[in-house]
């Protein structure tokens, strides 16, 4: 009797397992920002992106990534929200991002040079951090950080601008209506 229990069971847990299909998303889309995240155009979900809206946000860039291979977080957040606002058709004008780089984030935003004697590899956040800036990211590394590790600028990307400390970029742009999004 137990036996046939089993049998009954199991056929019923095998059975209703046929009626269980597997969502097929449609491809992720990188147009903008290839080695970041990609975006998966989902129709009739709520907050898909907008070309009416206008999309600003403040990235406070701290954790360096898991690989030095691989891009740093907030650099990997802001490629793919890039590609996200692209599939869904946002103009340039209202896509109005900056990251301000402290703590560890900042080996991210090391030249190609300095990187690779540190970690062995090319950086990969280089070739993203011009393609941010050629779209109108701004791009800042707090200067206090800088100062109180003896880190010389000179030996960061071309494209981030020092500022004087990464909590008064932060607050300037949280005044004017800037999201804030912690990386």
């Amino acid at each position: 009797m137990m036996l046939a229990k089993l049998i009954f069971v199991g056929a019923v847990l095998f059975g209703s397992g046929t009626f269980v299909h597997a969502q097929k998303w449609p491809d992720a889309k990188a147009p903008l920002i290839a080695s970041a995240d990609g975006y998966v155009d989902i129709p009739e979900a709520a907050f898909r992106p907008s070309s009416r809206s206008t999309y600003k946000g403040i990235f406070d860039a701290t954790r360096f990534s898991t690989k030095p291979e691989a891009l740093i977080p907030a650099v990997n957040a802001v490629g793919g929200l890039l590609n996200d606002l692209a599939v869904g058709g946002t103009p340039k004008a209202n896509r109005q991002f900056v990251i301000v780089f402290h703590g560890p984030a900042t080996d991210g935003i090391l030249d190609n040079e300095h990187y690779k004697e540190k970690f062995g590899v090319d950086n990969p956040n280089l070739a993203v951090l011009s393609k941010m800036r050629d779209l109108g990211i701004e791009l800042y590394v707090c200067g206090q950080h800088l100062a109180g590790n003896n880190i010389d600028p000179k030996t960061l990307s071309k494209d981030v601008i020092v500022a004087s400390d990464a909590y008064l970029v932060l607050i300037g742009y949280q005044n004017k209506g800037y999201a804030t999004m912690w990386f």
